[in-house]
C-alpha cells in the first residue's frame, strides 16, 4: 500500500477558486474551497474580511453565482453528483443556520445549461432534459416564461446590463461542436443571428458592462484559431480584434467597456494583456511563466488572476502585487517542472509535456496520463495527480493529441469521423519517442486518463495491446453505443457532431471507436474507476465492458464510488489515487 504523506498533502492542502464579485457591490464575493475536505461555495465580504460557508453537502457543490446586487448567492443543487437538479439561493448576509430555498420554484429539475442573473431577482436560466433544451426568462415575481426551445443543444450566453437583450448559443444547424449565436428580446423576438458556417463556431463572452450598450464580445475561429470580435446585434456591426500574437486568444471586458482583458494561450502557457479599444494599444500585464486559470478586472483596474505552474501550487494574485486570498492551513508541497517535447506525428508535430522524478535513472517506469475533453489540453499548471506519480518514481508524459484545444481549429477537429483512433496515433508516436529516447522503460508503461482520457485508455489497450503494460481508466466511455443511450442529451448532441450522426445513423463509426469492440485483444491488467451516478459516462456501459473482461478471464479490478463524474471529496480523491498507484505498482512488480 502506497503511504507517502507528501503526495497526500497536495490533495489535502486547502485551495480556493478565483473569487467572483457582485457587479454593483464589488465587496461581496463568492468562491469555491475545499478547506473542509469537500469543495463547497463560500462568501467573502472584502470590506469586513468575513467569510462564510454557504453550502454543505456530502458530495460537495461545484456551481455557484452571485447576483449583480450582491444580495443573493445562487448554487446548483444536484443529487450525489448526477448533475441533475435545481437552482437554489440564499442571502449573502444570511444568518448562521439559514437554509437555501429554490430560486425559481416553477422550474422542474434539469441539467444546467447556463445562468445569467440580473437586478431585482431576474434570471435567465438554461435547462436540458430529455425533451430538449429550453431557455427561461424568470422575473422576480412572475412565472418563468419560455424564451427559447429546441431539440438541439443550446445554452445561455449573456444578459445585457440593461436586461433588454439575451444572447444564447445554439446548434439548430446540428453541430454542437461549432455553435451559432442568437440575440433575443425578453419577449422571445429575435434581434439578430451570427453564425460563421459549417466548422466554425461563435460563442458569446459577455455584453459590454455599460447600461444601454448592446456590444457583445464573441469568440470566433474565422482564421483557424480562437480569436475575438465585438458584435453589436442592434447596430448590425462587427469589429474583429486582430492581434499579432501566436496561439489562441480569449478576452473579457474592463469595467467601463473601453478596454479588453486579453488572455493569450500559446504552447501550454498563458499571458495577460490590456487592449485599449480606442488606441488599439496592447500592453502586457506582468505575470509569472505558467498558466492563468482565470482572471478578472476589479473596479479600480487591478487584475486578479489564478496562477500555477507544474512545479508551483496555485495562488490567487493581483497586479497590485498582493496575494488576494489565502486559505487556512499548509500549502501544497511543490513538484518538478515540466519539459516541453515536440514529436513528429502522422499529421504534424505533437506537443507533449514531460515530468521526471528527481531520483532514479533512465529508463523510468512511465505514466502516459491522457487528458479528457477531448476539447481540452494539458498545460504547465499544477496537477496533484501527476505530481503523485512523479513522487513514486514514475516519469509522466502528457500528450496534446489531435482533438486538443490550443493548437488551432484544424488540430482540434481532426478527430471528427474517426474518433479515438486518431488521438491514439499521436499518443503512440509520443510513446515510441519516449521508448527510443531512453526516457521510458517499454516493459513498464502505464496508460491512464479520466473521462475522454479513460475512453482513450481502454481503446488504446484494445487497439495497441503490445504497447502498454498496465491500464487505469477513470470514468471512461467503455461501450460507446450504450454510453450514448444513457448519457445526458447535451452529450448526445456532442457525439452526433463528433461522429457525424447517432449510432443508428453511423453504426460502423461507433463500433470502430468503441473500446468494447476490441476487448478480446486486451493484454494489460485493467483498473476502472467509476461513479454510480455519472451522467456523462454512465455506469451501465462500464458494467458491459467489465462483464466482457470477466468472460475473457482478463485481469481487472473495479473501484466504484457513490458520486458522479469525479468526486469533490478530498479523501475520496486520495483513496482513488492510492488505488491507481497501488494497482500500477503491483502489476509492474514495484510493490
Amino acid at each position: 500500500m502506497v503511504d507517502d504523506e507528501r503526495w497526500k498533502a497536495r490533495f489535502r492542502a486547502a485551495r480556493i477558486s478565483l473569487p467572483r464579485w457582485a457587479r454593483d457591490a464589488p465587496n461581496h464575493s463568492i468562491y469555491r474551497s475545499n478547506v473542509t475536505g469537500t469543495w463547497e461555495i463560500y462568501t467573502w465580504d472584502r470590506g469586513t474580511g468575513a467569510q462564510r460557508q454557504v453550502t454543505e453537502r456530502p458530495n460537495g457543490t461545484w456551481i455557484g453565482a452571485i447576483d449583480p446586487s450582491g444580495e443573493w448567492v445562487w448554487w446548483f443543487a444536484d443529487t450525489d453528483g448526477d448533475e441533475f437538479g435545481i437552482w437554489k439561493r440564499i442571502p449573502f448576509n444570511a444568518d448562521k443556520g439559514a437554509e437555501s430555498v429554490p430560486a425559481v420554484p416553477g422550474l422542474e429539475p434539469s441539467y444546467p445549461s447556463g445562468l445569467s442573473l440580473g437586478r431585482s431577482g431576474l434570471a435567465v436560466i438554461g435547462r436540458t432534459t430529455d425533451a430538449g433544451n429550453t431557455i427561461h426568462f424568470c422575473g422576480p415575481d412572475t412565472s418563468p416564461e419560455v424564451l427559447y426551445h429546441h431539440a438541439e443543444d443550446a445554452h445561455v450566453a449573456a444578459l445585457s446590463r440593461d436586461e433588454s437583450l439575451v444572447a444564447i448559443g445554439h446548434s439548430e444547424h446540428g453541430d454542437s461542436r461549432h455553435m451559432a449565436l442568437r440575440v433575443l428580446r425578453p419577449d422571445g423576438s429575435t434581434v439578430a443571428d451570427l453564425w460563421d458556417g459549417p466548422g466554425k463556431g461563435v460563442y458569446g463572452a459577455g455584453f459590454a458592462p455599460v447600461d444601454g450598450d448592446s456590444r457583445l464580445l464573441v469568440n470566433h475561429e474565422r482564421r483557424g484559431r480562437d480569436e475575438m470580435l465585438i458584435w453589436d446585434p442592434v447596430a448590425g456591426t462587427q469589429r474583429e480584434i486582430v492581434l499579432d500574437l501566436p496561439g489562441e486568444i480569449g478576452a473579457d471586458w474592463y469595467p467601463d467597456g473601453t478596454a479588453l482583458l486579453i488572455s493569450h494561450s500559446h504552447e501550454a502557457r498563458d499571458e495577460l494583456y490590456r487592449y485599449d479599444l480606442a488606441s488599439e494599444a496592447l500592453t502586457r500585464i506582468d505575470t509569472p511563466r505558467g498558466v492563468i486559470g482565470g482572471a478578472a478586472v476589479r473596479p479600480d483596474g487591478t487584475v486578479e488572476f489564478f496562477w500555477s505552474s507544474a512545479a508551483e501550487p496555485p495562488v490567487i494574485r493581483s497586479t497590485s502585487g498582493e496575494v488576494v486570498l489565502t486559505p487556512p492551513g499548509p500549502v501544497a508541497p511543490p513538484s518538478v517542472p515540466v519539459e516541453d517535447v515536440w514529436v513528429d506525428g502522422p499529421a504534424g508535430r505533437i506537443h507533449a509535456l514531460v515530468s521526471k522524478p528527481e531520483a532514479g535513472s533512465r529508463p523510468y517506469p512511465t505514466v502516459f496520463d491522457i487528458h479528457g475533453g477531448p476539447t481540452a489540453q494539458d498545460d504547465d499548471s499544477f496537477v496533484a495527480s501527476a505530481a503523485a506519480w512523479v513522487d513514486h518514481g514514475f516519469a509522466v508524459v502528457r500528450v496534446n493529441y489531435r482533438g486538443s484545444t490550443g493548437y488551432g481549429s484544424e488540430w482540434r477537429d481532426a478527430i471528427e469521423g474517426r474518433v479515438g483512433l486518431t488521438e491514439l496515433e499521436d499518443i503512440k508516436a509520443v510513446r515510441d519517442w519516449a521508448v527510443s529516447s531512453g526516457l521510458a522503460d517499454p516493459s513498464r508503461l502505464v496508460l491512464t486518463g479520466g473521462s475522454w482520457g479513460g475512453f482513450l485508455t481502454l481503446l488504446g489497450i484494445g487497439t495497441q495491446p503490445d504497447d502498454w503494460s498496465v491500464a487505469v481508466a477513470a470514468v471512461p466511455v467503455a461501450d460507446y453505443v450504450a454510453a450514448y443511450e444513457d448519457e445526458m442529451e447535451g452529450l448526445q448532441a456532442f457525439d452526433r457532431s463528433l461522429f457525424g450522426g447517432s449510432p443508428d445513423e453511423v453504426p460502423d463509426r461507433y463500433r470502430e471507436s468503441s473500446p468494447i469492440t476490441y476487448v478480446s485483444q486486451v493484454k494489460a491488467p485493467v483498473l476502472i474507476l467509476a461513479g454510480e451516478n455519472d451522467p456523462r459516462c454512465p455506469i451501465r456501459q462500464i458494467d458491459n465492458y467489465l462483464g466482457r473482461l470477466a468472460e475473457l478471464d482478463r485481469p481487472h479490478e473495479m473501484y466504484r464510488y457513490d458520486a458522479g463524474h469525479g468526486s469533490l471529496v478530498v479523501e475520496e480523491r486520495i483513496a482513488q489515487m492510492a488505488a491507481e498507484m497501488d494497482f500500477a505498482r503491483k502489476h509492474l512488480g514495484m510493490s
